[in-house]
C-alpha cells in the first residue's frame, strides 16, 4: 500500500501531466487561428494587389483616356494658335511655365485654371499661354515635346490639360511612348502620325532653352509659376496653386 508522501507525488505528477495536456490543447488552438488569420489577410492582400492592379494605382498614370469628354467640354470654343488659348488680340496675357511632371502643376490645372479658363480667358479678357519649364528630370523634356508638337495641330492645351488629368509619379519612368500617344489621341491630335514626327523635331530644343534663359532672367525655380503681360507692363504673380483672384487682380494691374 502507497504511503501517504506516494500518493500526494502521484496527484500532483498527474495535475501536471493534466496541465501540461491542457496548455497543448491551447497552443494548437492558437496555431489554427493564427494561421486561420494568416490566411485571411494574404487572401486580402491579393486581392488588395489584383484591385491596384486593375485601377492603375495611386502612382502610376493613367491610360490618356481619363476626363478627356470634360477636357474637351472645358476648352470647346475657345481659339488655340500654338501654345496660346483664347483670344489672339486679347491686351493681357497670363503666362504659365510649367513641368508637364509637376503634381503642384496638376493641382493648379485642376484648382485655378478651369475658373481662369471659364471666367477670363473664354470672356476676352486675357489669353492664356503654357511655357515648359522642364525642371523636374527627362521624362519632363520628352512629355514637352510631345505637347509642344500638338500645338502644331492646335490641340496644344487639350494635350496639356489630359496629361495633367492622368499625371503619373514623377520620375516613375510612366512617360512612355504609348502613354504620349495616347494622350495625344485622348486630345484629339488629328494626325498621329504627323504628330509623332513633330515632336523628334530638334527645333524643341531652342524652344525650351529660351524658356530656361527667360525663367533665370526673371529669378523664376519654380512649377507652377503665374505671370501677367500687358499694356502695363509684365509682372510675376508667384508660384504654386494661386487663387483665381489673385491672378485676376494682377491682370487688372497691367490692362
Amino acid at each position: 500500500m502507497a504511503s501517504r508522501k506516494e500518493q500526494k507525488e502521484q496527484l500532483r505528477a498527474e495535475r501536471m501531466a493534466r496541465e501540461a495536456e491542457e496548455q497543448a490543447k491551447e497552443r494548437r488552438r492558437r496555431l489554427i487561428q493564427y494561421g486561420s488569420a494568416a490566411g485571411f489577410l494574404a487572401i486580402c492582400v491579393v486581392v488588395v494587389l489584383i484591385i491596384v492592379s486593375q485601377s492603375g494605382g495611386g502612382s502610376s498614370a493613367g491610360s490618356g483616356s481619363k476626363d478627356a469628354a470634360a477636357i474637351e467640354q472645358q476648352l470647346k470654343g475657345i481659339p488655340q494658335h500654338g501654345t496660346v488659348l483664347g483670344d489672339p488680340k486679347a491686351k493681357v496675357t497670363v503666362v504659365e511655365f510649367g513641368d508637364l511632371q509637376c503634381p503642384v502643376c496638376q493641382a493648379f490645372s485642376v484648382q485655378t485654371a478651369p475658373g481662369l479658363i471659364s471666367d477670363v480667358v473664354r470672356k476676352g479678357t486675357a489669353n492664356y499661354e503654357f511655357r515648359q519649364y522642364v525642371i523636374i528630370g527627362p521624362d519632363s523634356t520628352v512629355a514637352a515635346k510631345a505637347a509642344l508638337a500638338a500645338s502644331e495641330q492646335d490641340r496644344y492645351w487639350n494635350y496639356i490639360e489630359l496629361f495633367y488629368r492622368n499625371q503619373g509619379t514623377e520620375n516613375s519612368g510612366y512617360v512612355t511612348d504609348s502613354f504620349l500617344e495616347s494622350i495625344a489621341k485622348g486630345a484629339g491630335v488629328p494626325d498621329i502620325a504627323k504628330w509623332n514626327k513633330d515632336r523628334e523635331s530638334s527645333k524643341w530644343d531652342a524652344t525650351l532653352s529660351k524658356v530656361q534663359k527667360e525663367t533665370t532672367a526673371l529669378g523664376i525655380n519654380a512649377t507652377p509659376t503665374i505671370m501677367v503681360e500687358g499694356p502695363g507692363g509684365s509682372k510675376v504673380v508667384g508660384s504654386g496653386v494661386l487663387p483665381l483672384s489673385q491672378i485676376e487682380s494682377a491682370i487688372k494691374s497691367v490692362q
